[in-house]
């Protein structure tokens, strides 16, 4: 745990360091759990963004865009049931006077004995080789049994509590798991409340007359009250999708972990509308395409896993997350639900307005149910930035190092830096001519000042694909030096092969096909 905090404070000081990511407003003191993108965080986030649009959006003929408004009347509110429902079960620490979400508690509790589970296959893997059989270890390991079984009471027992709504019994199975403050390391616990995570502001041009409206806490509702706008204006058919990239706001009490909890926030969202009783099959269909979108990154398949819900929303009938194996473990970072025909007819026995569409094989009106993906762009975010995130050795002898961000070069900030070696004899002149041709088909970056090692080591830090230096060669027979980020190695090629060499590996087909 203490190597996982400390390579997770080593990405937060380099995300920094190297303007990813600057905490807000730091001049004043900050606002805790609000953070600024700056000039490389800005433009990998950008990047995030267009992998999953083209995805999403271009590469399927029956799925649209849309970008709704942040504020929505605030019937919308009502209908979702974020008014009445929309909390989470929090619980105070009488000693530390911390507050804490009583799930997230459990949850953390129930992924440190997965843990111990994890390290037994680990262990019996280096064993027994190529003969070790994880599937029948699991089922025949006394430990390992123990502890699933150990792992299975605890979320039977605390799904039920969360079901039934029974706040006593969700604090008395933290009490009974001897579950300690994580600050202070005290037992002595509140009881468990429910609080509304939405914000309010008021809208109108004097107090009297104005209406509390919100932020919207979600970006999906937009989705659902445009539904026959979009049905009507893109002509779409049933099954068909609306995506839509967007901030969304809520009160995070506990809002911790860098970027991954914040109280505003990027959702990527996508609602899949279908015919009723086809769900299921869309719903594991988006599993697996939503798996195959991450994996095509190539951050590690070892790096995500699925989880299913314990307790699922009360629009959902299924409901799965994927989750990335963060510096600080396994959290949520995609989810995949079912919203059966919830929000669509709240939204049309609030308003009086039918949201159905006409079913040709029925020959009738229906109310379609939805497939959802939900992705946060600061998640995937954070989750590119850590696990691209290494510090290597460069030369043992001579004890050199460097720090390198390998983020997957579709999405890197800058794909190319071009350097002329010294800043006379007309290298920079030529160095410009390169980096004007080079921007009109990608994102470059132009540096001139310290010698050519400490330059290469920063576009290391940042993540930038391929360098190119501009010598005294060059302008003999117009050739360059291009550098390979991950391994290092250089080459001589001609002026002329440079874009095609960096348009070859940073292409969005290569993510795309």
């Amino acid at each position: 745990m203490a190597q996982q905090d400390d390579s997770f404070k080593k990405v937060i000081a380099h995300s920094k360091e190297y303007g990813f990511i600057f905490p807000s407003s730091e001049i004043y003191d900050g606002l805790s759990a609000t953070y600024d993108y700056g000039p490389f965080g800005s433009e990998l986030k950008n990047n995030i963004k267009q992998y999953w649009w083209k995805a999403m959006v271009q590469m399927h003929e029956n799925i649209v865009g849309l970008d709704a408004a942040i504020f929505m009347h605030p019937k919308t509110w009502k209908a979702s049931g974020h008014v009445d429902a929309f909390n989470d079960p929090l619980i105070d620490n009488k000693d530390s006077k911390k507050r804490y979400r009583a799930d997230v508690l459990v949850e953390d509790f129930v992924e440190k004995i997965n843990q111990k589970i994890t390290k037994d296959i680990t262990k019996a893997k280096k064993r027994f080789g190529d003969e070790f059989n994880e599937t029948e270890f699991r089922a025949t390991n006394g430990n390992v049994l123990r502890r699933q079984a150990q792992m299975d009471e605890i979320e039977a027992r605390f799904q039920k509590a969360l079901e039934a709504e029974n706040l006593e019994e969700v604090r008395q199975i933290i009490i009974d798991l001897e579950i300690a403050c994580p600050l202070s390391g005290s037992k002595n616990w509140a009881e468990v409340k429910q609080f509304n995570l939405m914000f309010a502001t008021q809208i109108g041009a004097t107090a009297e007359n104005s209406n509390t409206v919100y932020l919207r806490p979600e970006t999906a509702q937009g989705i659902f009250v445009n539904f026959l706008n979009v049905l009507n204006t893109s002509r779409q058919k049933v099954p068909f999708g609306i995506a839509q990239i967007g901030k969304a706001f809520r009160n995070e009490i506990v809002a911790r972990q860098f970027i991954f909890r914040m109280r505003e926030f990027e959702q990527m969202e996508m609602q899949f509308f279908v015919k009723p009783g086809t769900e299921k099959k869309w719903y594991e269909y988006w599993k697996e395409k939503r798996q195959q979108w991450h994996a095509a990154l190539g951050l590690g398949d070892d790096m995500y896993r699925f989880h299913d819900h314990l307790k699922m929303a009360h629009y959902a009938n299924a409901a799965a997350d994927i989750e990335f194996n963060f510096p600080f473990g396994f959290k949520e970072l995609e989810g995949i639900h079912s919203r059966t025909d919830f929000d669509l007819k709240q939204h049309q026995n609030l308003s009086g307005k039918k949201l159905q569409y006409f079913d040709l094989e029925e020959n009738k009106n229906l109310v379609p149910y939805v497939v959802e993906t939900s992705i946060g762009l600061d998640r995937m975010f954070l989750a590119v930035l850590s696990a691209s995130y290494k510090e290597e050795v460069v030369d043992e002898a001579k004890g050199t190092s460097r720090v390198v961000l390998k983020i997957p070069p579709v999405l890197a900030p800058f794909k190319v830096a071009v350097f002329p070696l010294t800043k006379k004899d007309g290298m920079p002149e030529k160095a410009k001519e390169i980096f004007n041709e080079l921007r009109f088909e990608t994102n470059c970056y132009y540096e001139e000042k310290d010698n050519i090692g400490k330059r290469y080591r920063r576009q290391d830090a940042v993540g930038t694909p391929y360098c190119i230096t501009v010598d005294q060669q060059t302008l003999e027979d117009n050739t360059v030096t291009i550098r390979e980020r991950d391994s290092m190695e250089q080459e001589r090629i001609p002026v002329a092969k440079v874009a095609e060499i960096v348009n070859a590996r940073c292409s969005w087909k290569n993510v795309l096909s």
